[in-house]
Parts: structure tokens; C-alpha cells; sequence
């Protein structure tokens, strides 16, 4: 075996390091545990009906706490599926010609079946050099991961791990219960972090745990509060963060609600239409993430025409059109209520097959 480098032992050396946000976020509520279910419950509570009323809402919180924090830890985010990844000869020929109009017909016919829409700032079908390949919609190269990421929201240091397609609704499921959690906390533990000040605790440990208790569960409450509710809102409008910041680009220019396809839409999409699912931290989103339903797909003027009878001017959220290209079946039901707009939709695809993606170039990763 070859002597590992001085490169692969920076690597080594980072990924421990980026393990001690989570470390800390996994001792600081080991901690609370202590402080609130033996400390201030046990130790402090002397009203019986008040310490079970307590323990059990608290381990209920805990658990829903504990169990979305590690799917979203350990949930693998997904990467582009072979089609949108080049083939050896294609690649060769990358390699081989000069860049320009070698490489965009390379490129061109390898996204020729492909469902994109957006594309560069430039207007450039969005292609990966690291990753060697097309990018679907909504997808980007994670720098720490080194990977292309579908539709990656960010990259969040406390878990370790990217945000995207896979574990969006773990994420916010994190967000909410951890918030619930320091809430209740907070809510439970105020009358005791008074009783501190008024010396009407006894001269324990335990004073010491209920006012440390307190000042963590306030203070993570207003951050996440915020956080969580910015995260609410891009569901509402079916963004990621990084299109918050940066609107997706459509042959037609930029559009920040370019996939936007009403609230109740929205939701579904992130959450599923299966609702007794919505509360847990159990895979429900529609689709696999490598293509998605967007509304301004027909203003493309090489994509095909909205079917007759169908205004592709409407501005009603709830009344999106289909793709040129199909979509996968789980995320073409959220743009019609009606079958026979399916079946004109899948007969469209069909008469338009082989349409080729012109204005090919290539988007370098830095």
C-alpha cells in the first residue's frame, strides 16, 4: 500500500473537523437531558402530576429532536443519475477537440433527451467539469463534498452534511422540533428560573442547571425562530437558499419564481401528498430530484407550444403547464388537476421527441 500524502492527510484532518459542530450540538443536549429531566424535573419539580406531565412531553419532543437531527445527518444526499453523466467517448471527444463548436455539439447531443430548463447566466446549458456532467435543474457542485448535489439547498456545518433533495424535510423537521423543544424548555423552566432570583430554589446544583437551562433554551429559540421561519418561507415559494440569492436563469432570462407552483403545491413537493407523513422524519418528497415541474418552460421558444385551449400567458400558480420534455410521474401530477391534460401532455412528448437543446457551452466548477 502507498504511503498516504501530505494531501490525504490535510483531508483526514479536515473531515474530523468538521465533525465538531455536530459534536457540540450532541453534548449540548446530552446536557439538557441532565438538566431538565433529573435536575429540574426529578430534583426540583414537587407537584407528582407536574413531573409526569413534563417528562413525558419532553421525551416526546426529545425523541422527534433526536430522530430528525440524525436522518439529517446521515441521510446520503443524492447525486445526478447516469443519464445527465457523460459516456468515455464523449468524454474523450471533450478532451480531444478544442473547446467551441466540437464541444457544444458533444454537449448538445448528450442533452438532447434530457428534462433542463435552466441554464447559466450566459444562457448556457449548465455542465460540471469536475463531475463530468450536465447538471439537472436545481442542481450544484457542493465545494466540501465535491460532488454535484441535486437540488442542494446548502451546506450546513451542524450536520455535517449537505442539505439537498434527500434530506430537505429532515432538515426542517430539525429546524421545527428543535425549536418546539427549547421552547418548551424555556416555557417549563421559567417559573423556576425566577424562583433562582428569588432565592426560592434551595442551595443546590440544581439552581445552577435551571438557570444555565434557561438562557441556552431562550437564546437558541430566537436563533432558530428565524431561521426556521426564513426556511418556511422558501418552502412557501418552492426555493432553495441558494436561489434566494441567486435567481435560477430559464433560455428567457432569470426568474426567481421560476418554480414556484402555488402554496399548497409547494408544500407537497417538499412534504408529499401522504400528510400523516408531513410530522415525520420519513422520506416523502415527490419525485427524484433530477427534474422538476416549472411554469415558464413554455415561454422557451424552441420548446413546444401549450396544448389548444390552454392560455400559456396565465399568471394562476395553480394552473401550470406541463413540460416540453416528460417528467417523472410523481412531480408531473402537481402541474394539472385533469386527465386529458396528461394525456395531450404525454402525446406532446411523443411528437417532440429528439428535440435537441441548442446554445450548448460549458460552465466551468471553481
Amino acid at each position: 500500500m502507498a504511503p498516504s500524502g501530505p494531501g490525504s492527510v490535510r483531508r483526514r484532518c479536515r473531515r474530523v473537523l468538521y465533525w465538531i459542530p455536530v459534536v457540540f450540538i450532541s453534548l449540548l443536549l446530552g446536557w439538557s437531558y441532565y438538566a431538565y429531566a433529573i435536575q429540574l424535573c426529578i430534583v426540583s419539580m414537587e407537584n407528582i402530576g407536574e413531573q409526569v406531565v413534563c417528562l413525558i412531553a419532553y421525551h416526546l419532543l426529545f425523541a422527534m429532536f433526536v430522530w430528525s437531527y440524525w436522518k439529517t445527518i446521515f441521510t446520503l444526499p443524492m447525486n445526478p443519475s447516469k443519464e445527465f453523466h457523460l459516456s468515455y467517448a464523449e468524454k474523450e471527444l471533450l478532451e480531444r477537440e478544442p473547446r467551441g463548436e466540437a464541444h457544444q455539439e458533444v454537449l448538445r447531443r448528450a442533452a438532447r433527451d434530457l428534462p433542463i430548463y435552466t441554464r447559466t447566466m450566459s444562457g448556457a446549458i449548465r455542465y460540471c467539469d469536475r463531475c463530468q456532467l450536465i447538471k439537472p435543474d436545481r442542481c450544484h457542485h457542493c465545494s466540501v463534498c465535491d460532488k454535484c448535489i441535486l437540488k442542494m439547498d446548502h451546506h450546513c456545518p451542524w450536520v455535517n452534511n449537505c442539505v439537498g433533495f434527500s434530506n430537505y424535510k429532515f432538515f426542517l423537521l430539525f429546524l421545527a422540533y428543535s425549536l418546539l423543544y427549547c421552547l418548551f424548555i424555556a416555557a417549563t423552566d421559567l417559573q423556576y428560573f425566577v424562583k433562582f432570583w428569588t432565592n426560592g430554589l434551595p442551595d443546590t446544583q440544581a439552581k445552577f442547571h435551571i438557570m444555565f437551562l434557561f438562557f441556552a433554551a431562550a437564546m437558541f429559540s430566537v436563533s432558530l425562530s428565524s431561521l426556521f421561519g426564513y426556511h418556511c418561507w422558501l418552502v412557501s415559494k418552492n426555493k432553495s437558499t441558494l436561489e434566494a440569492f441567486r435567481s435560477p436563469a430559464f433560455r428567457h432570462g432569470t426568474d426567481k419564481n421560476g418554480f414556484s407552483l402555488g402554496f399548497s403545491k409547494n408544500m407537497r413537493q417538499v412534504f408529499g401528498d401522504e400528510k400523516r407523513y408531513w410530522l415525520l422524519p420519513i422520506f416523502s418528497s415527490l419525485g427524484d430530484g433530477c427534474s422538476f415541474p416549472t411554469c415558464l418552460v413554455n415561454q422557451d421558444p424552441e420548446q413546444p407550444s401549450t396544448p389548444a385551449g390552454l392560455n400559456s400567458s396565465s399568471k394562476n400558480p395553480e394552473n401550470h403547464q406541463f413540460p416540453a420534455k416528460p417528467l417523472r410521474e410523481s412531480q408531473s401530477h402537481l402541474l394539472t388537476d385533469s386527465q386529458s391534460w396528461t394525456e395531450n401532455s404525454t402525446n406532446l412528448g411523443k411528437g417532440k421527441a429528439g428535440l435537441s437543446n441548442p446554445a450548448l457551452t460549458m460552465e466551468n466548477e471553481n
